[in-house]
């Protein structure tokens, strides 16, 4: 059960409204990198813990502050389309560029919301579920969060680049401290597990006798010339987990040559396709079907 509170979680103050900034918003409300997406990651993860309880409740209850931050960003879009036009009639007598574009606004935010927020992003495409990581593994989920928060407060801060409006600014600054005590926070669950390296590989049920050995810490080189530049941390001395050792190797290929067997004749591909060299189409699609009763 979730409960709300009518006052926003902080501030949100417009001092000048802009329409072009109601736009950039939207990205932090529905794009890859915004609200919705962490809110909803961090409510799937919760919903689905299993194991110790403090999990799962740490996950509700920041999905559920992600959801303030929703309605904050929400807000600011509302207040800064405040000072769009009620006609588009209207801005293209003022000047056909800028009626052309909008300065910058979103139509839909007068054709489709009334001045008000969506669940889209900057370029108005929907809020997309499949962004949403709910593994069933704590650790990977974490890894997935400690991404999604550094992404998030690189946007934000781009926002807070891009506005002179000081309560935007005030309030994406508010934001910003935000995703950095939850980078902290999923960081902190990952050495609270064991740290950082003893969680690795993931998952670390696993058994790594079963890996096919030789390939578990091994950097393999692509570059046919030979001359590659990408050696560093990750090409020599003990790997992260220090389960293994580092390496640099050529790419080879170790596979052969893949053998396809003919088209399936209900597949209807090209009679040419399904010639080969058997001794005409008729024989060939008579042992296909052979084979497939």
């Amino acid at each position: 059960m979730f409960y709300h509170d009518k006052r926003l979680q902080y501030k949100v103050r417009v001092d000048k409204p802009n329409p072009a900034f109601a736009r950039m918003l939207q990205q932090a409300i529905g794009g890859v990198e915004g609200e919705i997406r962490v809110c909803l990651q961090y409510l799937f993860q919760a919903w689905g813990s299993r194991g110790p309880v403090k999990y799962r409740d740490m996950l509700l209850e920041t999905g559920t502050e992600e959801m303030a931050h929703i309605e904050m960003l929400a807000t600011a879009v509302a207040l800064n389309l405040e000072g769009a036009p009620a006609s588009l009639k209207d801005e293209f007598a003022k000047d056909k560029m800028v009626g052309a574009i909008l300065g910058g606004m979103d139509p839909r935010h007068i054709l489709s919301s009334g001045q008000s927020a969506m669940a889209v992003d900057a370029n108005g495409v929907p809020f997309n579920g499949s962004w949403i990581v709910g593994t069933g593994n704590i650790a990977a989920n974490m890894m997935a969060n400690v991404h999604a928060e550094a992404s998030g407060r690189v946007l934000a801060t781009r926002l807070w680049e891009m506005t002179d409006d000081p309560g935007m600014k005030d309030f994406l600054a508010f934001l910003i401290a935000r995703d950095t005590m939850h980078q902290n926070q999923w960081l902190a669950v990952l050495e609270e597990l064991g740290g950082f390296s003893g969680q690795l590989p993931i998952p670390n049920s696993f058994p790594q006798s079963e890996e096919v050995q030789g390939f578990n810490y091994s950097f393999v080189s692509t570059n046919i010339s030979g001359d590659s530049q990408a050696m560093g941390r990750w090409s020599e001395g003990p790997s992260i987990d220090g389960k293994g050792e580092f390496k640099f190797v050529k790419a080879e290929p170790l596979g052969g040559e893949p053998q396809l067997g003919p088209p399936d004749p209900r597949g209807h591909a090209q009679k040419e396709e399904m010639t080969g060299n058997t001794g005409g189409i008729s024989g060939l699609v008579d042992k296909v079907k052979d084979a497939l009763d």
